[in-house]
């Protein structure tokens, strides 16, 4: 330190003071100058330089060994480079991808060539390969609630079409990936609250769709889930297990499942309910040419039976409900043969009992159960007078063997009408009775006469 302070003295001792140059053996000029005080302000003023001195401030030897003090220029301050993220000329540097802590350019991403490093110990060139690069979209699996809502709604829509190869063409378009047994579970959960008919077309469904859609384990999976969910399913529906293991056995009747599956079943432990499917199953599978019978587990479909079946049918329920009463469990087997198309024969059914009966507890329990059927509207007006147009056409036939077949319909009409289901004007259809006519003796000539 001491070297550098003697060096500013010498330097500083050059340098014009009070608009004079002084050295060091040089004698004063005119504007002479105290030696005693330029020497005291000369150490000042070294001393406030040497706390002076930066970075850009260096001392050079300068000729003859004289010390020189080199002011360099200060680049750390007012420096004008730009630091808002653009250009002179106003462009963005970079693209917007330069600087620190930024993402990179849009699309940077999908960028193979910048995601593979060479200097990875993990690098591989045969990666950069195109033929071995493969991209595809991929989508997401559903969530289970929202799979069973889209699967419930196309099951819904195929008991409106009934068309298998639409259905599985549907379920194909679902974004199912690994979840397929939800398809067994949900078609067999919407069937248990609908008609023999629909459990029908959901069994040939399921059967249709084995192989194509699902497989034999996804089956077995989707029909353990049911059985473990028994529980609750009977509180919408109280036959629960005997549909359960109706369909059970026919899926197994449909060589979808092997018959060992039940045995499989047995060794879980399920609840109660389960066990009481899994035996019904066991024994639709183990009766007399079970796998045959059970083609018709469900029965065959409304319009499918013959017409003596289903007047036989009619027959059956109306003198069931004349014994019993029971308003309820007819209008049960009524909507069971699903034919509303066919209801007209059994108004006429009805009002053949009332006519051949010729009891006024008939005409009651016949024209409260159409009132019923009338109000429900499971049997509609069209259906409710062409029924009564079919009487009226046969009634001559009727009359040989019921003599007061006319005066009995009048009555059971005169009921109907003032139970509200049928109009006035319906009085106006009976046909009226021709003036019957017989043979006088022969003593009259085989004449006519009128009665």
């Amino acid at each position: 330190m001491a070297e550098v302070d003697d060096a500013v003295i010498d330097v500083v001792a050059s340098e014009v003071v009070n608009g004079c140059t002084i050295t060091g053996d040089s004698d004063y000029s005119d504007k002479a100058v105290d030696p005693t005080s330029v020497e005291m302000r000369v150490k000042r003023k070294a001393k406030r330089l040497a706390k002076s001195l930066s970075r850009d401030s260096g001392i050079v030897n300068g000729h003859g060994g004289t010390a020189t003090v080199v002011q360099l220029k200060r680049r750390w301050k007012n420096n004008r480079k730009s630091r808002n993220g653009f250009t002179k000329r106003g462009e963005i540097k970079k693209g917007g991808a330069g600087g620190k802590g930024v993402w990179g350019k849009l699309g940077e991403e999908s960028d193979l060539d910048a995601a593979i490093d060479m200097k990875d110990p993990n690098y591989d060139s045969d990666l950069l390969d195109d033929d071995n690069i493969v991209l595809r979209e991929i989508t997401p699996e559903s969530s289970d609630e929202e799979l069973k809502n889209s699967i419930t709604f196309n099951i819904l829509e195929y008991y409106e079409h009934g068309d298998t190869d639409e259905a599985a063409m549907t379920l194909s378009e679902l974004n199912i990936v690994s979840k397929w047994h939800l398809i067994t579970q949900v078609s067999v959960e919407v069937a248990l609250e609908h008609k023999p008919s629909q459990r029908e077309m959901t069994s040939v469904l399921l059967s249709d769709l084995y192989g194509r859609l699902i497989k034999q384990k996804e089956i077995a999976q989707g029909f353990d889930v049911i059985l473990a969910n028994l529980p609750d399913l009977i509180l919408d529906t109280p036959d629960a297990p005997i549909v359960v293991g109706c369909f059970l056995a026919r899926t197994i009747a449909d060589d979808c499942l092997p018959p060992k599956i039940i045995d499989f079943f047995k060794e879980k432990n399920y609840s109660d309910l389960a066990n009481q499917a899994l035996i019904k199953a066991h024994n639709l599978l183990n009766i007399k040419h079970g796998l045959t019978r059970l083609d018709n587990v469900w029965g065959v479909g409304g319009s499918l039976r013959p017409v003596q079946y289903l007047v036989r049918q009619m027959n059956m329920l109306l003198d069931e409900y004349l014994c019993s009463g029971d308003l309820q469990e007819a209008i049960r087997c009524i909507l069971e043969l699903e034919v509303p198309h066919f209801h007209h024969e059994l108004v006429y059914e009805a009002v053949v009992d009332v006519i051949e009966a010729m009891n006024t507890h008939t005409e009651i329990s016949m024209c409260k159960l159409l009132k019923a059927l009338y109000d429900a509207i499971i049997i509609t007006p069209e259906m409710m007078n062409k029924g009564f147009d079919r009487v009226f056409d046969v009634l001559d036939d009727i009359s040989i063997d019921v003599p007061l077949a006319s005066a009995v319909l009048e009555r059971f009409l005169d009921k109907c009408i003032n139970a509200g289901f049928l109009e006035r004007d319906v009085l106006h259809k009976i046909p009226t009775r021709a003036s019957r006519k017989r043979y006088v003796s022969e003593g009259d000539g085989g004449r006519l006469k009128e009665a």
